[in-house]
């Protein structure tokens, strides 16, 4: 781990091995502001006008990739995180701490882990309630992906009529996800979200994603989130354990835990692995999903296993 500038902000760190690296602020957020190959672009979607800035009550995207607690309430959830972090080195990891929130009482922290050989990162995400009284919360990881690029959700498996009678999944939508969107292809077996510089409405959409990942496809290059399913958890906005929302600036892939009672003093984790892989077409199809994006995800899911 090497203390390093970035964007305006004096103290960062760089995670690295020899083919990605990782760079997370520790002036404001914890962030991980940037992943990408070395020497190659930001996998991770920057907000120019926020970049270096500190301090100040209002919460600021700052892009990246950050911690959230689901559901969904304002002010709670965009309680702002733009004051210095505490940063641990423990051997071949680092922890970052953020300062307990006034308004809610909840800390934030992230576990970042890099393989020592792969182009793959562990980030274990976790709240911890400060609070004297128990809160009911999910952890909600949000990784804000750089325009031009499409997410790939997997459906669960399909069946026949006679052989599923009994709903087996659901989509959450919000008031604003138009389905006849072109942005979205609805397919078999996955859903596809565009993300487009020139869209005017934002879109949104939650799953229930038993599959344990969820992919952004871009440039070349595929970003691939792993993460664990509890099937009989109950999850947080109407079952939700995958969210994706696009506008004009970005595309998010969002991944959450299940709803927990957290006591005081009490802890929740949630851990995501990234993959990044060369040589991907941005696919358009079930088809194209198939041939391009599920050999790496078999391999993304191997290497969790």
């Amino acid at each position: 781990m090497q203390q390093v500038t970035y964007a305006g902000w004096e103290h960062c760190y760089r995670l690295a091995n020899d083919q990605i690296e990782a760079i997370v602020t520790a002036d404001v957020g914890p962030r991980i502001i940037r992943f990408g190959f070395i020497g190659e672009g930001n996998e991770f979607g920057e907000y120019t006008a926020w970049l270096g800035k500190t301090g100040g009550t209002d919460w600021r995207n700052y892009g990246g990739h950050r911690l959230w607690h689901a559901p969904e309430v304002n002010p709670r959830t965009t309680a702002p995180d733009n004051d210095p972090v505490i940063v641990e080195e423990h051997g071949t990891w680092a922890r970052f701490i953020q300062p307990v929130e006034p308004s809610t009482g909840i800390q934030k922290e992230m576990d970042i882990r890099i393989a020592p050989q792969a182009a793959r990162i562990e980030v274990l995400h976790r709240l911890r309630n400060h609070n004297l009284w128990a809160v009911e919360l999910a952890p909600w990881a949000l990784s804000v992906m750089a325009t031009g690029g499409v997410a790939v959700i997997p459906l669960p498996a399909r069946g026949s009529h006679t052989e599923k009678l009994l709903p087996q999944s659901t989509l959450a939508l919000w008031a604003y996800t138009d389905m006849a969107d072109p942005r979205w292809t609805w397919g078999t077996r996955y859903v596809l979200l565009r993300q487009d510089s020139q869209a005017h409405t934002p879109q949104k959409a939650g799953f229930a994603v038993p599959d344990g990942w969820a992919a952004y496809a871009r440039a070349g290059h595929l970003f691939v989130i792993t993460f664990a399913h509890t099937p009989q958890a109950t999850y947080p906005d109407m079952g939700s354990n995958v969210e994706t929302f696009t506008d004009a600036q970005m595309l998010e892939i969002e991944t959450l835990g299940p709803l927990t009672r957290l006591e005081p003093g009490a802890t929740v984790e949630h851990v995501e692995q990234w993959h990044l892989f060369r040589n991907t077409p941005v696919p358009q199809t079930d088809s194209d999903v198939v041939t391009h994006i599920l050999p790496h995800v078999q391999v993304a899911l191997s290497a969790r296993s």
